[in-house]
This record gives C-alpha cells, structure tokens and sequence, in this order.
C-alpha cells in the first residue's frame, strides 16, 4: 500500500491508490481482519438468518478511506453549532408548526408525534431538559477538480446509531495499517471516542436527574440487529458507573411494564427511570398498534429526561432541514455572523414541495433533470430516498395532491470516487477492489431546556462506505459498510 496521500483530482475520483501485497498476502490479511472483526465485536445479527445466539461481523473496508483533513476539521468544530441550532429549533414551537403544518396533513407518522408534543406542550413539560444525540452527516461535494467542500446529508436526532462500532473500527484500520508496517500513516487516523462520548452524555443526563437508585431505559426494537452497537453503549455505561441500573424494554414491553405514579416519575417493573435513550420508534412499523403510541406519550409525560424529547425528534425531521436551508430562517435561529456563515457554508439545496409556486418549480427541475436531484420523505433508517428516472415517476403518481408536501427535493451531492475493498459475511474469495464513496457523521451531546443549555460538545464521528453505482448507503440497511477517515492534506 502506498503512503494513500491524495495527489490530485481527475474526473472526479481521488488519484491516491494501493500497492497492494501479493494475492495470497491479500487473502491473509483479509481473513484475519475477519477474524479480528468478530473477536473484537464489529458484529450485527443476521437479518436473513436471525438468532438471539449468533452473529455475524458487520461489512466494512479493508482499508481506511481517504477525507480531506481540513473539511473533516470543519465538520468536527461546526457540531456544536449545529446542536445549538437544532435545540434552538425544537424549542420554538410556532416554527415547528409552521414549518410541519402541511406535513402533519398527509404524513400519519408526523402526524402521531406531533399530536404528542401538542399534549405534552399544552399540559406542561413535567420535565424540561432534554438529551439529544445527535449525528450530522456529510458528503464532500466535488464542484470541480481543486473545491472539495463537506455538505450536508441530513442531522440524525433520534437512534443515531453506530458510535460503538465505529470506535472499534477505527482500531480495526490500526491493525491494517500496522501488518502493512505503515507506522507513520497511523496519525493519519483521527482519534475516534464517539462511544464513550455518547455514553458520557447519558451519564451527565442521569446525574442530572438527581436519584443514585433511578435507572437507565434503552429502547429497543422487537429484533435487534444492530446488537452489539447497542449493548457497547451498556457496557461502556456499566464501565463508567459499576452501581447503574439499565433497563431494556420495546415499546409493546413499555405498553404492559410501564407506568407514571403521581409525581409523573416514569417506573417500569417498578423501577424509577431517570433517562430513556431511545435507539427504537424512529419509524411507522415500531408503532404496530395505539399501544405503543400510548406508551410514547405515557414517557413524554413523565419526569424522566428523553432521549431525544418528542421536539427534538421533529426538529430532525427532512422538512425542518429544508426549511433551515432558507436564509432568512436560519438568521433567525443563529444570530451571530461567524456561527451563521458557517452552516450556510454546509448546506446544499433544499426545496420544499408545498402546493404553491415555489414547489411547482421545484417539481419542474426535478423532472427536467432527475439525475442531479433526491427526493426524501419524513423516514429515518434507509431505504426511503429516491432517486433518478422514479423521482419523474412518483411525482407523475402524486401530481398535485397533498401527499406531495410529505417530501422535499435536495440537491444531488457528488462525492469522490477512490479505491477499496468491502468485506463482507460470507464472501470466501478476494472481493473486487471497487470504486467506492463515503459518508462521514460526526455526533454531538447536548442537554438543555429552552433557557439553558448545560452541555454541548461533539464526541466522535462515523465513515460509511458504499459502491459508487449503489444509491442507499445505511450500513443497518444493508448497502453500506463500516469505513474510517484517512486524513489527506
């Protein structure tokens, strides 16, 4: 492998390559990245052959992928600024409704939460801080052969998941780089503490509430893919606090185990619960009955500190992140001329399709030039965007109707194309050297209430890889790949 210092660009595609070692090194090297994959908890249940009792290691590179420093550097020190903006948003509920009154009209998923920040907003906050962590996620766009600029994807506020796997990952491209004897390209690896970070955040949140003996409530899904990130954060919590008690319950659990005494404490089995991380009800299908709905209120209305609060959950929603790409809203929300120039500098464009002029020139460009576009609903967890030749298409189906207000359009981000490998479960020969982009999140922490904002800080970050002619990337969906940033100058 060669010293991976990017040279230059041509054609869009990063001109950095690897000398690679000879097949059957290759195929070593390959075969014991597996085997430290799997011992050292890079692992995810299998979605096609699922058991409580077995794993399988989740896909990642071969190699660290190759980021420019100075825009990972930017992306690092603009996430506070962003967790700011997205606590100042959720809490200006005139915005939020202005902004997802039209949404609210034909999308029942935004709908239903935003029925129950009305509740919760008009009965009172029991508790006003809240714990949001949050990921904004990054492509570096390619405006031609000298710019390359980070612009953002989205802000993920509730389940925003891979800081456990991502932290180990940084270690497993230590390992390559160290069986390559590439000691000197070790720097070139940013030091990675997103899952400590995250579970620092949680352990500020319950000291917060004040109650040694309350617990720690993670929601989760009925089956858990994504097992070993989520049980990280557990051990790593355990880690930090041998004493605390974490509970895990699914929302159709909660229904059965959960209740509010009169001092609207949250206890479940009868435990006092003191923060409640949600890593579940982010999507329509965690919501399979009134049920669970219920209980969702049932913990907005106690006293317990949300993570994330039922405002923060919308203020992450794909319409708010339209709406914030508009000058005049974002001067609103970050008055200060520095803090405000940077976002700006981050956003790509972003247009409503609101029954009105604006929206029907959106769906015009849309339709003329599909390619450079997106076009996303109100979902989180992958598999929801689309793209190309369907966008023409679906907006041709939904024409004019309200349904068409439950999107935005974005613009079409060109990333650089390198070289790597993906390793996958089950492949037993030498993968394709593929032609690969990436996706960098950077996570944040912060804890607040509408007056003040106790911690804010950015605690780590995650890559994820995918090949070049695949459009949905999520690793959990199962397109893209565990990666990690190699910083070029």
């Amino acid at each position: 492998m060669n010293d991976c210092k990017r040279k230059k660009m041509s054609n869009g595609r990063l001109s950095s390559h690897f000398t690679l070692p000879s097949e059957e090194k290759l195929k070593e090297l390959i075969g014991t990245t597996k085997d430290w994959a799997l011992l050292n908890g890079i692992v995810m249940r299998s979605k096609s052959n699922y058991s409580r009792d077995s794993v399988i290691f989740a896909p990642f590179t071969l190699f660290p992928s190759i980021f420019p420093r100075v825009e990972f550097e930017k992306a690092v020190e603009i996430q506070p600024v962003l967790n700011e903006l997205m606590h100042k948003v959720a809490h200006d509920y005139e915005f939020l409704y202005n902004t997802l009154k039209n949404t609210i009209e034909v999308d029942h998923f935004t709908k239903k939460l935003f029925e129950i920040y009305e509740i919760v907003r008009k009965e009172g906050f029991t508790q006003s801080f809240g714990l949001g962590i949050f990921r904004s996620d990054y492509m570096i766009d390619v405006k031609n052969e000298i710019s390359l600029s980070i612009r953002q994807v989205e802000i993920n506020t509730i389940a925003s998941s891979f800081a456990g796997l991502s932290s180990k990952l940084s270690l497993l491209h230590r390992f390559v780089l160290e069986r390559l004897n590439r000691f000197e390209d070790l720097k070139k690896l940013p030091e990675n503490n997103a899952l400590s970070g995250i579970c620092e955040g949680l352990l500020e949140a319950w000291r917060f509430y004040d109650n040694k003996s309350a617990a720690i409530l993670i929601v989760v899904e009925d089956m858990p893919f994504n097992i070993a990130d989520q049980r990280f954060h557990e051990f790593e919590l355990y880690k930090l606090n041998p004493n605390i008690r974490i509970l895990r319950e699914t929302l159709t659990e909660l229904s059965v185990h959960a209740k509010l005494d009169e001092q609207r404490r949250l206890l479940v089995n009868g435990e006092e619960i003191a923060v409640v991380y949600y890593r579940s009800g982010y999507s329509p299908e965690q919501y399979p009955s009134e049920k669970e709905w219920d209980i969702r209120l049932q913990i907005e209305r106690s006293k317990a500190i949300k993570c994330p609060t039922i405002n923060y959950h919308l203020a992450g929603t794909k319409r708010v992140q339209q709406a914030l790409a508009v000058d005049e809203v974002l001067d609103k929300f970050l008055k200060d001329e520095e803090k405000n120039k940077k976002v700006k500098g981050i956003f790509t464009g972003l247009y409503s399709l609101d029954l009105n002029a604006a929206g029907d020139e959106a769906v015009e460009m849309a339709v003329k030039n599909p390619d450079d576009f997106v076009l996303k609903p109100q979902r989180e967890g992958g598999g929801n965007n689309v793209y190309g030749d369907d966008i023409p298409k679906l907006l041709s189906e939904i024409g004019k109707s309200k349904e068409r207000t439950a999107f935005i359009l974005m613009n079409r981000i060109r990333p650089p194309v390198q070289n790597n490998f993906i390793i996958k479960p089950g492949d037993n020969d030498i993968p394709s050297n593929l032609d690969v982009i990436s996706e960098l999140g950077i996570f944040g922490v912060i804890i607040g209430n509408e007056k003040n904002i106790i911690v804010n800080k950015q605690v780590g970050h995650m890559l994820r890889t995918k090949e070049h002619s695949i459009n949905e990337g999520g690793v959990a969906f199962g397109a893209g790949s565990l990666d990690s940033p190699f910083l070029s100058d």
